[in-house]
């Protein structure tokens, strides 16, 4: 299996489907199903029984969307960005930005 370009806590905008446009944060990786649940998007109402100090009703939570869908977020250019993978000269393996090259922060 490929590498995931996507990492927990990247800011993703959504590239297709009924979601499109829309920006959040990387809650999980999915990486068996390839798919990603990003904050306050693709959001599905459940019903819960109680539990324990929860009430039970209808709730709102969010769904996976498959990675293809999403692309990782440069908020200072407002556009959606195209990873690559390169070797650093330390030898490890980095996300860099294939338009300008600049390496993304892996925090």
């Amino acid at each position: 299996m490929a590498s995931m370009k996507i990492k927990r806590d990247d800011v993703v905008v959504v590239t297709a489907g009924k979601n499109k446009g829309l920006t959040g944060r990387v809650l999980r990786v999915i990486t068996k199903e390839q798919r990603v649940l990003v904050e306050r998007v693709n959001l599905v109402k459940r019903q819960v029984k109680p539990q324990g100090e929860r009430p039970g009703g209808t709730i709102e939570k969010e769904a996976p969307i498959h990675i293809s869908n999403v692309a990782l977020w440069n908020a200072q250019e407002s556009r959606a960005m195209r990873v690559g993978f390169r070797i650093s000269d330390d030898g490890g393996k980095v996300r860099f930005d294939k338009k300008t090259g600049d390496l993304i922060d892996n925090s």
